[in-house]
C-alpha cells in the first residue's frame, strides 16, 4: 500500500485470462471517466480563472487521451494479465520516473502531473477514496514519504505486516512507535516511491534497514529461512522471560519496560519485566483528534498499574511539541523553524497549565492504587524542575480541598536528556528522587544531529565518546546522593551497549518490550569485573566507529551463539 503518491490499495496483481476483455473495457471504462473528469476541470478552471489556468488541465487531459499510453497498459492486461489497477499503476510510474530523472527542474515537475493522473484513474478503478490506515482490513506492507507518529500510533499490527519511509531517522518518534507496535519497519531509506507500485512484493528487513523491491525467488526463499531461524531464536529468548536479570556473578540488573500504550504493560509482564521504566503519555493525544480529559488520562493509567500494582510504573509528563502535535492542539503549537529547540516538553506544560493540571490530577489519583511514579522531560535548568514541583503541589492541594484520594508522597524524577542536565546532575541530585538518561535526546543535544534526518544520520552514535562520558559523569554525580538512574533511551534496548552501560555503573535498564529478553541473556551472560572492564577499554577510544567495533567484537564473545 504506497501513501503519499498513490493513496490507494491495490488489492490483486493479476486476473484470470477468461475475464481480459472484461478487465480491459473496465480499464477504458475509468479512463473515459478521468477524461471526462478532467474536461470539465478545465472548463470550470477556465471560465472563473482564465484560459491559461485552464491550460494546467489541458496538459493533464492530453496525457490521459495518449493513445500510446493506453496501448501500453492495455497490453500489460492481455499479455501478463496484470489487474488494470497493477498495470496503470506501473506504466505511469515508470514515466514518472523518466520525467523526475531528466535532470531538468520544468520536466521533474510533470512527474507530479503523472501521479495526479494515477490518483484518478486508480479512484475510478476502485471506487473508493484513500483508505484510512486505521481502516485497513487486509495484510498490507506500507510504503509512505513519511508517517507522522498519530498515523503510526493508529497502525493495526494483525494487518500491517511493516512498512517503510522515504525519510526519517532510527530515533524519531515514528521509529519508536513501529518498535513499540512490534512492526518490522526501515526509515529514512531515501526516494524510492517511484520505483514501486501498489501489489508488489516487497521485503522489509528491519534488521538491516533494507527494502527489497520486486525480489527473485532465490531471494524470496532466503528470507523465509531467515525469518523462521529468526522466529525460533525469539521463542528460545521468550523462555528467559521468568528467570531473573542478574549477572553472571549474581548481581541483580533490573530490566523494565518501555510503552507507548496501556495493552503494551501485557507484554511487559510476559517478557519478565520489573515494571514499567517509561511510559510515554503523548500518545493518548495523537491516537484521537480531541483532547483527553482528565478520566481518560486516569482509566490509561489504571490499565497500566492494575496488573502490577506491586510494581513501579514511571509515567512521563507530556512531551509533546517537536515532530509530536496532535491536531486537537495545534491552536497551541509553536511555528518555529526549528521546533527541536523550540517550545516542547516541560517547557510546553508549563505554559500551558490546564494540560498539565488535567495530566497530574489523573497520575495521582492513579498512585493510589499502585506504585505510580512521575518523571518530567527535557529538564534543562533547576528553575524548570523546581516550577513542575511546584505546580505538582499545587495540584495536591486542590485535591486535598476537593476530597479525593490521591498520593501524596509519589516519587518524582527527571529525564536527563540535555548536556546541561547531565553537567549538573550534582545539583538535580539534591532535588529528585530518580534520574532516567534518554539517550536518544541526549545524542541529538550533545552532537548536534537531527535525529530524523537521514543526511546526517551516520553521525548520530551512541557510540561517541563524548555520550559515554557524559552517562559516566551522570552517574557519577548520583552515587554521591544514592540517586537510582535507569537508562530508557534506545541505547538499553540495543544489546551492543548493554554490557559497556553495566560497566559504567548502571544497574537498572528500561526497553522495548520486545528487545529485553535479548537484554536479559546479554546481561545473564557477563560478570561485572568482565563489564569494567569493557567500559574501560571504551574509554580509551577517541572515535565513535571504534567504540562500536570493539562493543560488537566483545558482545560475540559474550553470547557467541546470538551474535556471532
Amino acid at each position: 500500500m504506497v501513501l503519499g503518491t498513490e493513496d490507494f490499495r491495490i488489492p490483486r496483481r493479476f486476473v484470470s485470462v477468461n475475464v481480459v476483455d472484461i478487465e480491459v473495457a473496465r480499464f477504458r471504462s475509468a479512463i473515459d471517466a478521468v477524461c471526462t473528469e478532467i474536461s470539465e476541470n478545465e472548463r470550470l478552471a477556465s471560465e472563473r480563472l482564465g484560459a491559461q489556468y485552464g491550460a494546467i488541465f489541458t496538459a493533464h487531459l492530453n496525457l490521459a487521451r495518449d493513445p500510446k499510453l493506453r496501448e501500453e497498459i492495455e497490453e500489460l492486461i492481455r499479455e501478463r494479465t496484470y489487474a488494470p489497477e497493477f498495470a496503470s499503476s506501473r506504466v505511469l510510474r515508470r514515466y514518472a520516473k523518466l520525467f523526475q530523472n531528466l535532470g531538468n527542474q520544468y520536466m521533474a515537475e510533470r512527474a507530479v502531473d503523472i501521479f495526479d493522473l494515477e490518483k484518478r484513474l486508480l479512484r475510478h478503478l476502485l471506487g473508493t477514496e484513500r483508505e484510512e490506515l486505521a481502516h485497513i482490513t487486509e495484510p498490507v506492507i506500507v510504503l509512505a514519504t513519511n508517517l507522522t507518529p498519530s498515523e503510526t500510533a493508529s497502525l493495526n499490527p494483525e494487518f500491517v505486516l511493516g512498512f517503510a519511509t522515504e525519510v526519517g531517522g532510527h530515533t524519531s518518534h515514528t521509529a519508536i512507535l513501529a518498535g513499540a507496535l512490534e512492526i518490522p519497519a526501515v526509515v529514512g531509506v531515501g526516494p524510492f516511491l517511484s520505483d514501486v507500485s501498489g501489489g508488489d512484493t516487497i521485503i522489509i528487513d528491519g534488521n538491516h534497514g533494507e527494502v527489497i523491491v520486486d525480489p527473485d525467488e532465490p531471494t524470496l526463499k532466503r528470507y523465509r529461512v531467515t525469518r523462521d531461524r529468526i522466529k525460533t531464536a525469539n521463542q528460545k529468548l521468550e523462555l528467559l522471560g521468568q528467570l531473573e536479570s542478574k549477572t553472571a556473578d549474581g548481581v541483580p540488573i533490573k530490566l523494565y519496560g518501555n510503552i507507548e500504550f496501556p495493552e503494551e504493560v501485557d507484554h511487559c509482564i510476559k517478557r519478565g519485566a520489573e515494571g514499567v521504566g517509561l511510559y510515554r503519555t503523548e500518545f493518548l493525544y495523537l491516537k484521537d483528534d480531541r483532547e483527553p480529559s482528565e478520566e481518560d488520562h486516569y482509566n490509561a493509567y489504571r490499565r497500566v498499574v492494575d496488573p502490577i500494582p506491586t510494581l513501579p510504573v514511571v509515567i512521563r509528563t507530556l512531551d509533546l511539541g517537536a515532530e509530536k502535535f496532535p491536531h486537537s492542539l495545534e491552536d497551541l503549537a509553536e511555528v518555529s523553524p526549528n521546533p527541536v529547540l523550540g517550545l516542547r516538553s516541560v517547557r510546553f506544560t508549563l505554559r500551558n497549565l490546564g494540560l498539565f493540571k488535567t495530566q497530574l490530577r489523573a497520575i495521582l489519583r492513579a498512585a493510589v492504587h499502585g506504585d505510580i511514579r512521575i518523571m518530567f522531560p527535557l529538564v534543562t535548568s533547576v528553575l524548570e524542575l523546581r516550577q513542575a514541583k511546584m505546580i505538582l503541589g499545587d495540584v495536591m492541594e486542590d485535591l486535598e480541598e476537593e476530597g479525593i484520594p490521591f498520593c501524596r508522597d509519589i516519587q518524582v524524577g527527571m529525564m536527563v536528556e540535555v548536556p546541561s542536565a547531565a553537567l549538573l546532575a550534582d545539583r538535580f541530585a539534591e532535588e529528585v528522587d530518580f534520574f532516567s538518561i534518554g539517550t536518544n535526546d541526549l545524542i541529538q543535544y550533545t552532537l548536534a544531529v537531527d535525529r530524523a534526518n537521514p543526511t546526517v544520520a551516520d553521525l548520530y552514535s551512541a557510540a561517541d565518546p563524548s555520550i559515554l562520558r557524559l552517562i559516566r559523569m551522570v552517574v557519577a554525580a548520583a552515587a554521591k546522593k544514592d540517586t537510582p538512574v535507569v537508562v530508557c533511551g534506545q541505547m538499553s534496548g540495543d544489546p551492543l551497549y548493554t554490557a559497556v552501560l553495566i560497566g559504567m555503573g548502571i544497574r537498572e535498564m528500561s526497553a522495548t518490550p520486545f528487545s529485553l529478553p535479548i537484554i536479559k541473556q546479554v546481561i545473564r551472560s557477563i560478570t561485572i569485573p568482565q563489564a569494567e572492564e569493557i567500559a574501560a577499554h571504551a574509554d580509551t577510544l577517541d572515535v565513535a566507529r571504534d567504540v562500536e567495533n570493539y562493543l560488537r567484537g566483545e558482545l560475540k564473545k559474550i553470547s557467541p551463539d546470538e551474535f556471532s
